[in-house]
């Protein structure tokens, strides 16, 4: 349920009347916008009438909100949600996403594989014009043969990258033991396979770091919101939601990247999306499309694989880009961002 205040209602009042509903059991999330405020009951309010709040003086219209997510939805929230990555650590630019006015890149290899490596990575995607550094340090795997990533020397490696470059870092967390190590991680990544992991996210509720959460490999929108909503309901409201194509019955790309839940996701939640093209289609020559598509349908912000030898890469070799070519992306995508009035 969703209470809308009215203007200029007394600062006393108000907070007299969000007293009372706290007292009652219920749960409030306080959306302040440039011509109202809006209070979001959180809790069971099947058993309330909406019209027994008219009678409170501060309050101006009253209506239950039907969608189960609460804190994700734009109804509770009108504003777009704008998150900035990295901003309170000296030498590190800091990257900010959903202000509608940019489409920052997140580029980098799939897998942090060695110091070298990373660091010419991070180099080549910071001069083409990314604004964050993506690397891989645990790695989800199909197989138990396959590269599984550094761990925690990996995330030592990508903070040395940080301290290079002066780009925040983004990389994969997969289980509650290993978010100790994550204190100078920037941006936190959820995957597709744990975008239900539903303890992992109440743990990344109880921390302020902004959170990536991807799309799982058949999950629903709704069900992705609700994987936002577990994050949000725990105290941390900075999720950046990320649609990387779902499993259909085709298998001439890896996923079926949908872009149409970019305008979806803006029109129902204030929380900003992102696309990652490169595991939609796992296909190099086809990211570049997928990418120019994405600015297009009006994606905050853009996910890249980016290796200096992909054809050496431990994992994911064949949808990683070149320097060169994301490097002439960004050229391409500088030109598509303009046309709606953005920057990279």
């Amino acid at each position: 349920m969703i209470l809308v205040l009215k203007k200029g209602a007394g600062d006393a009042s108000v907070k007299a009347f969000l007293d009372e509903i706290k007292e009652k059991g219920f749960g409030i999330h306080v959306s302040k916008g440039v011509d109202k405020t809006i209070v979001g009951l959180l809790g069971d309010t099947s058993k309330i009438d909406p019209e027994d709040f008219l009678a409170n003086d501060v309050v101006e219209s009253a209506e239950r909100v039907s969608a189960p997510y609460k804190m994700a939805s734009r109804s509770f929230h009108p504003e777009n949600t704008v998150i900035t990555i990295g901003g309170d650590q000296a030498g590190v630019t800091p990257c900010v996403i959903g202000d509608g006015s940019s489409v920052p890149l997140i580029a980098g290899p799939c897998s942090v594989e060695s110091e070298q490596q990373i660091l010419d990575a991070a180099h080549a995607v910071k001069k083409a014009g990314a604004r964050l550094l993506r690397g891989g340090a645990y790695k989800p795997r199909t197989s138990p043969y396959s590269f599984q990533g550094m761990g925690v020397e990996g995330l030592k490696l990508l903070e040395l990258a940080k301290k290079e470059t002066g780009l925040p870092i983004c990389t994969e967390l997969m289980a509650i033991s290993e978010l100790k190590y994550f204190e100078n991680i920037d941006l936190i990544q959820i995957g597709a396979r744990n975008f239900q992991n539903f303890d992992l996210l109440k743990e990344l509720g109880k921390t302020k770091k902004p959170v990536l959460l991807k799309r799982g490999l058949s999950g629903t929108i709704s069900e992705l919101l609700m994987s936002a909503e577990y994050i949000m309901a725990n105290g941390n409201e900075n999720v950046i939601l990320c649609e990387r194509g779902i499993r259909t019955y085709d298998s001439y790309t890896r996923n079926c990247l949908d872009l149409s839940a970019v305008p979806y996701l803006h029109k129902v939640s204030h929380l900003p999306v992102v696309i990652d093209p490169s595991h939609a289609c796992g296909i190099r020559w086809m990211v570049p499309i997928l990418a120019q598509a994405a600015v297009a349908a009006g994606a905050d912000g853009l996910e890249i694989e980016v290796h200096c030898h992909p054809e050496k890469a431990l994992s994911d070799a064949s949808q990683q880009l070149t320097p060169e070519q994301f490097e002439s992306l960004c050229q391409k995508l500088g030109k598509y961002a303009a046309v709606e009035g953005k920057t990279l």
